[in-house]
């Protein structure tokens, strides 16, 4: 069973790696042994108590990860979301460059007394 990692809200779930990990690993043994693809997720999901749309996001993931589908790598979505928040910490400076420009040339426009 999962462990929860968030004591008073049980309606969220919060799955280990090893855990997403086990999920996908039966899900490909079992694909394996049954030559199928149909069904495998919702009889893993349910045998091992997870929610069927967890188990599924993790297997697609799983396949991503390791070049049977194409998509967005785990490795790719990270550095793709360190250089969004890189990104937008130099927009914020700019900004603040651009109004203390601003402020200072309007400084040097003021006449001295």
């Amino acid at each position: 069973m999962p462990e929860e990692m968030s004591p008073g809200r049980p309606t969220t779930r919060r799955y280990t790696d090893a855990e997403k990990a086990q999920a996908v690993r039966l899900v490909r043994q079992l694909r394996r042994e049954l030559k199928t693809e149909h069904g495998t997720i919702q009889r893993v999901a349910t045998q091992l108590g997870y929610g069927v749309e967890s188990v599924r996001s993790w297997v697609r993931q799983a396949d991503i990860d390791d070049g049977l589908a194409a998509g967005t790598t785990s490795e790719e979505a990270a550095r793709i979301k360190a250089l969004e928040q890189e990104n937008r910490e130099l927009r914020r400076a700019n900004e603040i460059l651009k109004r203390a420009s601003a402020f200072f040339a309007a400084e040097l426009d003021r006449p001295q007394k």
